[in-house]
């Protein structure tokens, strides 16, 4: 009697690499984990004293106690971040797109920029008032000062580091300057730009704030004004909300601008493993 193999069943093969999870659920886990150890830590443990620390559900009663002044120095704080940003950024490109067309100006001024950008930015707050008064033209200054810099140093690295095959390419089809500009110089320093503008808006936001500390409007208070009249009032739960405040506006714009980076340059995420 000869013995009759039976064929095993196939086996499913599960391919890992396509089960994706989705983007915001990396950060709303570690949002999750940083309230739960902040309220392990104050209410739980007790490290902290309230008003040094107060616990995440006195933060959101400061803010509910407190609603539409908190939330209206949000939006003067936001519109200054966004403004000042803007200002400095583009200012940062020309000042870059000066400093790469020129090896003689970049070595002439890149020693000064490096300085300016040494000095200690809480150093101009004394000086602010006196020189420009109360209100935005000393926080948009603090604004500048502290995010150019990084867009001037990423712009003149973008423009000075184009590959050698794309110019070999160019100069053999007898492109003209400003084209070798548009078509190859500017495309390939994009994402090095964009890594600069990453940089400074964080910063622009930490100027927004500095700004009000010592020359903001009382009239219009944004949310650094806010900080320093709560504090001094003993209400540091609201003050820790428009700290949270802060922090989720940044957070904000910094995601609005990774999505124009990949919609301007799709290219670069096809070509790069994240």
């Amino acid at each position: 009697m000869s013995e009759t193999s039976v064929a095993a069943p196939p086996v499913a093969v599960v391919d890992r690499s396509r089960v994706r999870v989705p983007v915001f659920v990396y950060p709303v886990g570690g949002l999750a984990v940083t309230v739960f150890a902040w309220w392990l830590a104050t209410s739980v443990l007790g490290l902290a004293h309230p008003v040094v620390l107060p616990p995440p559900q006195d933060v959101v009663r400061g803010f509910n106690e407190n609603r539409e002044f908190v939330l209206e120095g949000m939006l003067v704080t936001s519109l200054e971040t966004l403004v000042g940003f803007i200002i400095s950024s583009l200012a940062g490109f020309l000042i870059g797109l000066v400093l790469a067309s020129s090896v003689l100006l970049e070595r002439m001024f890149s020693p000064l920029l490096v300085a300016v950008n040494a000095v200690p930015k809480i150093a101009f707050g004394p000086m602010l008032v006196a020189w420009l008064g109360w209100g935005q033209p000393p926080i948009q200054f603090m604004i500048f000062v502290m995010c150019f810099f990084p867009v001037v140093l990423s712009t003149v690295t973008g423009l000075t580091r184009t590959p050698s095959e794309f110019a070999e390419m160019a100069r053999s089809l007898d492109a003209s300057r400003t084209k070798m500009f548009l078509k190859v110089r500017l495309p390939a320093a994009l994402p090095q730009i964009f890594v600069g503008l990453k940089l400074a808006l964080p910063l622009a936001a930490v100027g927004a704030i500095i700004g009000e500390f010592q020359a903001g409007d009382t009239e219009r208070p944004g949310l650094g004004s806010i900080i320093v009249q709560t504090l001094g009032q003993g209400m540091s739960s609201t003050a820790f909300a428009a700290f949270v405040l802060i922090a989720t506006t940044t957070i904000v714009y910094y995601y609005l601008l990774v999505g124009l980076e990949r919609l301007l340059l799709p290219w670069v995420r096809a070509t790069t493993d994240r």
